[in-house]
């Protein structure tokens, strides 16, 4: 059994380890406090553009939603200050985590591709569940030593054609 919390790639695989570190330990404490500054650090501003896939399998209803890191900023905020006003059932953090999978890293040269899954929900206090179920294709590229987000393809079906 996967250990969620557990980074899948080894210290020597310096690459995919530091991806998956930001992809997803910093990601899912930055988003559970709703503070981007733990964050800001793992884009790069500069050519920065987010896809909005609608969780449709279809290209054609997808939008460039986020033509800017700021658009993304602005929505990552809302959903994580949305996320905090909620009341769960469980430890949300361990929820996130056991949804979260990322163990598909494609590396050519200084680029990036990394595939971020979500598979299952949290019990939220009223009883109800939350489905999480989606998927994010990041691209990322080594920019001033360490790796970043430069961009990405999210919100879509999981698996693909699911929808």
């Amino acid at each position: 059994m996967r250990n969620p919390f557990q980074n899948p790639f080894p210290n020597s695989d310096t690459a995919r380890h530091s991806i998956w570190e930001m992809l997803v330990t910093r990601d899912i404490d930055a988003f559970l406090s709703a503070d981007w500054s733990l964050v800001a650090g793992d884009f790069v501003e500069d050519g920065f553009i987010g896809v909005d896939g609608k969780r449709e399998t279809s290209p054609d209803a997808w939008r460039l939603s986020f033509p800017s890191l700021a658009d993304y900023r602005d929505e990552w905020l809302r959903q994580a200050r949305d996320f905090a006003g909620q009341a769960f059932a469980e430890d949300a953090r361990t929820a996130i985590f056991t949804t979260t999978t990322l163990e598909d890293i494609e590396i050519n040269g200084d680029r990036a591709l990394a595939r971020k899954k979500f598979d299952g929900g949290i019990r939220k206090a009223d009883g109800s569940y939350d489905i999480l179920k989606w998927q994010t294709v990041y691209y990322c590229r080594l920019h001033e030593g360490r790796w970043r987000i430069c961009g990405f393809t999210g919100y879509l079906p999981n698996p693909m054609g699911s929808n």
